[in-house]
């Protein structure tokens, strides 16, 4: 087996997790299951397979000194700074000639720093098999989520159910990717049988996943190129900083995977949840009598199937359901679960009225 290396995408904002989730502490570095952050919770799960100088983790200017801080043994080269934000295919492709470079005939491992995800033995024993499969196949593989309701607010997989077994798990050609569909169309690939959840977690060789970028977005391929060239002469970062915005805003989804036949999806239950909004609380914390999520110091009467948060004033709620509630320091959330998606709205308008400090 090739060294195995793994990507850890660090740079988002979490803003449907507003307004605990902020611009210089994002999702990635709170505590929202248990008493580490996701970030180092995904990092730790991660050392069960490869040691922490294979581990490697891309981010932007904001939040170098918070990793840094939070995975303190984490070599600084492993930091990989992006200059501009610009989707999971230039994130992918940077890390790909950095890794190619110290760790040459590697796989790699890429995946989000914000997922929960229980069963970390049963992840890593999917892990394992993934890896196994992109190194005898020079394929892609992702891992698929068996969805457990209509999802509508998670993009699917569909299997061709072209199966093979390995390592006691079910490995299936993929037939296509779909975008989040809506709720009756949800409902079909769920009776369907052949769907999973996109839980945007892969795994390939990184000469393989190099030659399909070569293939499908030369332009972005010739980026990395000088970039590549550049590293030769250390001024690795400068190039970035002067390249890499040039790169095209694109998911690796629809730039490589969506176009390539070579893939494949084992399908995972493994206590996952990708803590998109506040009402994932409902599915990874213990509801009380009526359904609620409480955290704090929190009254509640005649309240039902709520999402209240403290930071440490008394919250007391009477003749209410379904609300989210979260106090924070100079912040109160009020809103309908059913608008949990929905929170980026007030991002946009903070942002319209000049509020940046609530940002």
């Amino acid at each position: 087996m090739n060294t195995i290396t793994a990507v850890v995408m660090a740079g988002g904002k979490g803003e449907r997790f507003w307004p605990k989730s902020r611009t210089k502490l994002p999702k990635q570095f709170l505590n929202i299951s248990g008493n580490k952050s996701m970030l180092q919770q995904s990092i730790q799960r991660l050392e069960k397979l490869i040691p922490l100088e294979q581990i490697f983790i891309v981010t932007n200017d904001l939040y170098a000194e918070l990793i840094k801080a939070q995975i303190p043994n984490l070599p600084q080269d492993n930091i990989i700074v992006e200059p501009i934000g610009r989707n999971t295919a230039p994130c992918v492709g940077l890390a790909s000639i950095i890794i190619e470079e110290k760790f040459p005939n590697s796989s790699m491992i890429v995946l989000p720093s914000d997922h929960i995800i229980k069963n970390e033995e049963g992840f890593l024993q999917i892990v394992r098999t993934a890896v196994e499969v992109c190194e005898k196949h020079d394929s892609l593989v992702t891992l698929g989520i068996n969805p457990t309701y209509p999802e509508t607010g998670y993009g699917y997989i569909e299997s061709n159910m072209d199966i093979f077994e390995l390592n006691e798990l079910s490995v299936e050609k993929v037939s296509r990717f779909v975008e989040k569909p809506n709720e009756y169309t949800a409902k079909k690939y769920i009776e369907a049988g052949n769907f999973y959840w996109n839980s945007g977690i892969f795994v390939w060789k990184v000469s393989v996943i190099r030659n399909h970028i070569q293939k499908l977005m030369p332009d972005m391929h010739d980026l990395l190129e000088t970039m590549k060239h550049a590293f030769i002469s250390n001024t690795r970062n400068e190039v970035i900083k002067s390249e890499f915005p040039k790169m095209p805003d694109i998911s690796i989804d629809y730039g490589i995977m969506e176009k390539v036949n070579n893939i494949y999806v084992i399908p995972c239950i493994f206590g996952w949840d990708d803590v998109g909004s506040w009402t994932a609380l409902e599915r990874i914390d213990e509801l009380d009598e009526n359904g609620n999520v409480v955290r704090g110091n929190i009254l509640n009467l005649d309240t039902k199937g709520c999402i209240i948060e403290s930071n440490g004033k008394l919250i007391a709620t009477l003749g209410v359901d379904d609300l989210i509630i979260v106090d924070t320091e100079d912040v109160t959330l009020i809103c309908h679960k059913n608008k949990a998606q929905e929170i980026k709205s007030i991002i946009k308008e903070l942002k319209i009225q000049k509020l940046e400090q609530y940002l």
